[in-house]
């Protein structure tokens, strides 16, 4: 069963990203294994010019799963397939 990977990529001051990585960290304690990166915006210029406009960007395994607001019950059914 592969175990995915969750990335949040976010800017510092954003409430939206505080609430995204709460979400990813309560959901993501439903499934052992699956590790949570966050990258930063103001770190890296090409994620910069990529997203600026849709902080937070959640990705699972490398592929844009959400922006803006998480969905709790919608990342979860996501990250179950991504386990199958």
């Amino acid at each position: 069963m592969p175990t995915p990977k969750l990335t949040l990529i976010s800017k510092p001051g954003c409430h939206l990203c505080d609430d995204a990585r709460a979400v990813m960290a309560s959901v993501s304690g439903d499934f052992p294994g699956v590790t949570i990166d966050e990258l930063s915006i103001a770190d890296d210029a090409e994620l910069f010019e990529k997203y600026v406009e849709e902080i937070p960007v959640v990705l699972i395994d490398g592929a844009v799963h959400t922006i803006w607001r998480v969905d709790p019950a919608r990342l979860r059914t996501a990250i179950r397939k991504a386990t199958e």
